[in-house]
């Protein structure tokens, strides 16, 4: 099939003719014709399979084909809104509505924290018809009366399942109850638990359901390894791997901000071209080294799992996870950026012995043995292999260095983090 098939407007098809594209992916396929013709959705897709385009497109083209061209912009309310855990994945998405609808007489906003709130209003003041926004600065919007609602036609939640995981999820109920009731409902979610199936069944009305990949798969284009080592070797050891490896374009997951700031800092040393990524970074901070990293003028970009959810990069090579998530799906999140629009990827995770019941956990849902190695120089020591395991996860989960508990969401798209023993559902 080809775009040309789904009955787009002229004016997007240039646009994705523009870009080199000709040939929709699967979600695309499934999902823009659904969005056209109205009916709600949901959809289950990794990260990584072109969902962003798969719901802009058929917007923009229900946009175009219902608003005259000559609707004066001082007076234009909000026609569409997308919320988003995240800053960058704001950024990331209302870059593909201006992308793709270009040709088009159609203004968008991304609205988010971290950022002066002023030129927000000023913008939305002279009339926007798609908003995409994180929760928090949206209800501040609200709040100050600065943003009207009341002609919203189309509701997307894109990455539901990390606004549930963020806390969310008050803040969504809050925002819904203020839009008409007559409009369509758009829900894009990696996982489905039943928290998220439960959100779906209030908000969707007799939905068409995508899913383009089984529930929890990682992506079948992404290679993935563990290389067993110390605790205390595996800075040296990824040093090392840089080294040795040839390694260009790497992100590499850290899962405290201290800790990615310290690894940065070790890589740099090491004559790595380095910068961390984490959500105590100011935005122009954030979007300098996301856009440095895009363009290969950093070799590595040391991110936090919350503030890599926007990066979208179609040919980036490697992924390694300096430590295991302790939610197990966050490991699939974070291995979808490799390995996307198709291309091959190589994920490797640098795995201590405390570290064993976080790979069991990936492993039984991923429902796959991960092909281990062990480096010369760097092998796990006998000592480490016979300390006491920790608990198993039923009872108390396992304490881990660093570990984090993820809280309610602040008001800027970042989750407030607690050091914990347990993660907050």
């Amino acid at each position: 099939m080809q775009f040309t098939e789904l009955g787009l407007q002229a004016e997007l098809l240039r646009a994705i003719s523009e870009q080199g594209y000709s040939t929709p992916t699967p979600i695309q396929q499934k999902a823009i014709p659904a969005v056209m013709t109205g009916r709600d959705l949901m959809a289950s897709a990794q990260t990584g399979t072109g969902k962003t385009a798969g719901f802009t497109l058929p917007i923009l083209h229900r946009l175009a084909a219902a608003a005259p061209s000559h609707l004066a912009r001082v007076t234009r309310k909000p026609r569409v809104l997308v919320l988003v855990p995240t800053r960058e994945l704001a950024i990331q998405v209302e870059e593909s509505v201006r992308t793709y609808g270009k040709h088009l007489p159609i203004a968008s906003l991304a609205v988010f924290g971290g950022v002066g709130i002023n030129p927000q209003i000023a913008s939305l003041r002279r009339g926007v018809d798609i908003v995409v926004a994180t929760p928090g600065r949206l209800l501040d919007h609200i709040q100050q009366r600065t943003v009207d609602l009341s002609a919203i036609e189309i509701l997307v939640l894109d990455e539901a399942d990390r606004m549930l995981d963020m806390g969310f999820i008050r803040d969504i109920r809050k925002i819904v109850a203020l839009l008409p009731k007559q409009r369509q409902n758009l829900m894009f979610s990696a996982t489905f638990s039943p928290e998220i199936r439960e959100l779906a069944s209030g908000l969707l009305h007799n939905p068409v359901s995508v899913d383009v990949a089984a529930r929890n798969t990682a992506a079948e284009t992404v290679t993935q390894r563990v290389i067993e080592t110390n605790r205390e070797q595996k800075k040296d050891l990824l040093c090392h791997l840089f080294a040795t490896r040839g390694w260009h374009q790497v992100l590499v997951f850290a899962r405290t901000k201290h800790g990615a700031d310290a690894l940065a800092r070790t890589l740099e040393k090491s004559g790595i071209k380095s910068a961390a990524l984490h959500g105590n970074k100011s935005q122009g901070a954030r979007t300098r080294a996301l856009n440095d990293f895009k363009e290969g003028k950093l070799v590595a970009l040391v991110a936090t799992d919350i503030a890599a959810r926007g990066i979208d990069i179609d040919s980036l090579p490697y992924v390694i996870n300096f430590e295991l998530p302790n939610v197990p799906e966050d490991y699939v999140h974070r291995i979808g950026r490799t390995g996307r629009a198709g291309m091959e990827g190589e994920a490797i995770s640098l795995v201590s012995h405390d570290e064993r019941p976080f790979l069991k956990d990936i492993e039984k849902l991923i429902k796959r043995t991960l092909e281990r190695e062990v480096i010369v120089g760097f092998e796990p020591s006998a000592i480490a292999a016979v300390r006491p395991p920790p608990p198993a996860r039923g009872g108390r989960k396992p304490t881990v260095p660093g570990k984090v508990e993820v809280k309610r969401g602040d008001r800027r798209g970042e989750p407030v983090q607690h050091r914990s023993g347990q993660r907050h559902r």
